[in-house]
């Protein structure tokens, strides 16, 4: 693992990728809260009740990290990104739980709920990344789509949406080739803790496209929020 992280953090300097320290950052904290985790999680799957403090506080961290990298907009701003990871996150756990296809138990619920939620993440920050870079890019077609009569909302929407749907290929790209290129954690797992073929595969198919529809309502949501100009960069354009 050590000699891993510093082969990564050579490739990214040597590379001149401007990531060197965020890598070695990153694999470090990995191991740290790894660390964590795993003694906490023993005790935590026992109750309902810390399981969902758990999830509340994995839900807290993706959060913070979404809106901190869609705009470093000073204050609480960062707050929204709340909106695109619960509304994509808590119907289709809901769903999942009261279909009876997760059962009520902090074993499975902790997995799946930090599946949806990372995706959920990763998709929100994706979207309003490149959302925001479009606007700030191309903000003089902006302009004139605001001279032409278009409202602020379907104005940004019309530049920017093109740029954030691409946050979704990722997605479908590993829904696509399951099976041929890759083999995901939950299916993998499963067959390792004794879990039939037939019952891992059911399991990581409802994972997969649990994700498309968790990451597909996010960047929608991530879109409203940039075209009503709730999202926004510190200094960027203004009609």
């Amino acid at each position: 693992m050590a000699v891993l992280l510093v082969a990564a953090v050579a490739v990214a300097g040597w590379g001149r990728l401007g990531h060197g320290r965020a890598v070695l950052r990153a694999g470090a904290r990995a191991v740290v809260q790894l660390a964590a985790v795993a003694f906490v999680i023993t005790w935590v799957v026992h109750s309902l009740w810390l399981t969902a403090l758990f999830v509340l506080v994995m839900f807290s961290v993706a959060v913070r990290t979404a809106g901190r990298r869609m705009s470093d907009a000073p204050g609480w701003s960062w707050a929204w990104a709340a909106a695109p990871i619960g509304v994509g996150v808590l119907p289709v756990l809901a769903l999942l739980l009261g279909s009876g296809l997760l059962p009520l138990k902090g074993l499975s619920i902790v997995p799946v709920a930090g599946i949806l939620i990372g995706g959920a993440l990763s998709a929100t920050s994706l979207a309003g990344r490149r959302a925001l870079d479009e606007l700030t890019q191309r903000h003089g077609e902006v302009e004139a789509a605001l001279a032409l009569g278009l409202e602020d909302r379907d104005a940004r929407l019309e530049i920017c949406r093109t740029a954030a749907a691409t946050s979704l290929v990722p997605a479908l790209d590993q829904t696509r080739t399951v099976g041929l290129v890759t083999l995901p954690g939950a299916f993998v797992g499963m067959l390792l803790g004794g879990a039939s073929p037939v019952a891992a595969g059911a399991v990581q198919l409802f994972v997969l496209v649990a994700l498309l529809a968790v990451e597909g309502v996010a960047i929608v949501v991530v879109l409203e929020l940039i075209g009503r100009g709730l999202v926004r960069r510190p200094v960027q354009w203004r009609r």
